[in-house]
């Protein structure tokens, strides 16, 4: 998302830079690129640059997705962008446009573990992004998730548009 946040700013798409905009690992971003291409957002630019320096553009499904990473990366500050390169937490954010029990939230994430699912949840609780309240009505009592302050803008902002966002590899 980062990377996408960049290009959509008007770094150029030069992999140096790139690398630097992003403060990323060597390893995390060519993993991240590799990704990006395969997604089809982003392609290498034809005719510029060098085979060892080359130059990225973004493709036109990928200019619709570096404008949510935009939009998504400028809700958020400091500490809150350590948890949105977490794997699952856009997808979940993206899952929580209404509340949900645990199981719901599972179900729109096919491939994610209950491990996975729990201690997401739990980080989002901790950052204030997610609520979880019971609902003592339904027997046996179940947990209902919410999500609320910057997790409940992110969840605006990308649950109308989880059509071409391909998260959770």
């Amino acid at each position: 998302m980062p990377i996408l946040s960049h290009l959509h700013a008007g770094v150029a798409g030069r992999q140096a830079r790139l690398l630097t905009a992003t403060g990323a690992s060597r390893t995390a971003f060519a993993q991240s690129m590799e990704h990006l291409i395969e997604l089809r957002l982003l392609e290498r630019n034809p005719g510029h640059g060098h085979p060892l320096r080359p130059e990225f553009r973004l493709t036109p499904l990928g200019k619709q997705a570096a404008a949510l990473a935009h939009r998504v990366q400028s809700l958020t500050m400091g500490e809150d962008q350590t948890l949105l390169r977490r794997s699952w937490t856009l997808p979940i954010l993206t899952s929580l446009n209404r509340p949900r029990h645990f199981t719901e939230i599972r179900g729109t994430l096919s491939t994610i573990t209950d491990r996975a699912l729990s201690q997401s949840l739990m980080m989002m609780e901790d950052r204030n992004w997610v609520r979880r309240s019971v609902n003592d009505l339904a027997r046996p009592p179940r947990p209902i998730y919410s999500a609320i302050n910057a997790g409940e803008m992110i969840s605006r902002v990308t649950a109308p548009e989880v059509t071409f966002v391909g998260l959770g590899r």
